[in-house]
């Protein structure tokens, strides 16, 4: 419902819904995709709530004609609920399952959100099996389906893509020229919302720790309509100790991971963060702010330095440690990439998904 699977802007959802659906074909299984209709605040948009209607009319009778086993949509809630899988699965007797959904009685209380919360409400309580792999989500759904409905799978990367390609990392590194100073990375969208905040908060840190006397080089990966500000603000307070590389395929992100030292991103508000996941399989430490999504993939004292939100201090001091202290950063990067291994292997984890949506198939014959 969200953005299509071959959406160009990239996000950690993104990614999560590729992996699953890469992971079913690697299975054998036919997946197909119905429909590209995206239905974020799709019910302030007359127009496109007539195309919602003609899709279901059309799947309907697609699916009548090449019967499916199954239908799964992925990451649902108030802004851009699934209008299409209740409907048609009531239809046509599928059984229906919601991969990453979302729910909270707050937005009920607004009127602009209203509409998408008692859409995504009707979603949630229709679907088969509700899978999430956030214990907020979690949490939050108990309050509204029984507990035979609902399940929690961890996040899953693909580690065949995240893993240390050693000659490609030096020549990398060397291109940034930083000689024996460690190198911090960082990585996310130039976009003006949370990203652009964390990106702005990590320069200010970057650059009282700078000023403070502690020597680095700054490497930030990403781009969009930001890039202006966040180089202005770089130049600034950082001058010659910031590089910015522009956006890199994600194919191509574990040479610029274990090219660095450490990998540090504020979050703010961050609902999981596949990066935090992508630099720990590379050996990364990470620091990061306590909150949202970041303390379910980042065992913080263990596999980085998680600090609270608004303590913008201990963000440094974090910072600070990880760069005067070389073992810690290589015992952290060790530990980060075994507790990807362990907790977060896309190959183990979708098995279980795999198992749950046989037996949501199974029990609908």
């Amino acid at each position: 419902p969200f953005k299509p699977l071959d959406h160009p802007t990239p996000s950690g959802d993104l990614m999560i819904g590729r992996g699953i659906y890469s992971f079913l074909q690697q299975q054998g299984h036919r997946v197909t995709t119905p429909s590209r209709l995206r239905s974020r605040w799709i019910y302030w948009k007359p127009h496109c709530l007539l195309q919602a209607r003609l899709e279901q009319r059309r799947i309907i009778r697609q699916l009548q004609i090449d019967p499916v086993d199954l239908w799964l949509s992925y990451h649902c809630y108030y802004k851009a609920p699934d209008i299409l899988g209740p409907r048609i699965c009531a239809q046509t007797h599928i059984p229906y399952v919601i991969v990453q959904p979302s729910y909270g009685t707050r937005v009920s209380r607004n009127w602009k959100t209203r509409p998408g919360f008692r859409l995504n409400r009707q979603a949630l309580l229709s679907a088969d099996a509700l899978i999430t792999d956030r214990s907020r989500d979690y949490t939050n759904l108990q309050r509204l389906v029984s507990p035979d409905r609902l399940h929690r799978i961890k996040p899953g990367l693909d580690l065949t893509l995240f893993s240390c390609p050693q000659h490609g990392s030096r020549s990398l590194r060397s291109s940034w020229q930083p000689g024996t100073i460690p190198v911090i990375l960082s990585a996310a969208m130039f976009r003006a919302d949370v990203k652009t905040r964390s990106l702005i908060r990590l320069l200010k840190s970057c650059g009282r720790i700078r000023k403070a006397g502690h020597d680095f080089l700054l490497v930030l990966v990403g781009d969009g309509p930001e890039r202006p500000r966040l180089k202005a603000l770089a130049d600034k307070l950082l001058k010659d100790r910031v590089v910015f590389v522009g956006r890199v395929a994600r194919e191509q992100m574990a040479q610029y991971y274990c090219a660095a030292d450490i990998f540090a991103f504020p979050g703010i508000n961050e609902s999981l963060g596949m990066v935090f996941l992508e630099a720990q399989a590379c050996g990364l430490p990470v620091v990061a702010c306590d909150n949202g999504g970041i303390p379910e993939v980042v065992r913080s004292g263990i596999t980085g330095l998680l600090t609270p939100l608004d303590d913008e201090p201990a963000f440094d001091c974090a910072l600070i440690k990880l760069l005067q202290e070389p073992e810690t950063r290589k015992t952290m990067g060790r530990a980060a990439a075994q507790y990807v291994q362990d907790a977060h292997n896309l190959q183990t984890n979708y098995l279980q998904l795999e198992h749950i949506l046989h037996q949501t198939a199974a029990a609908a014959q």
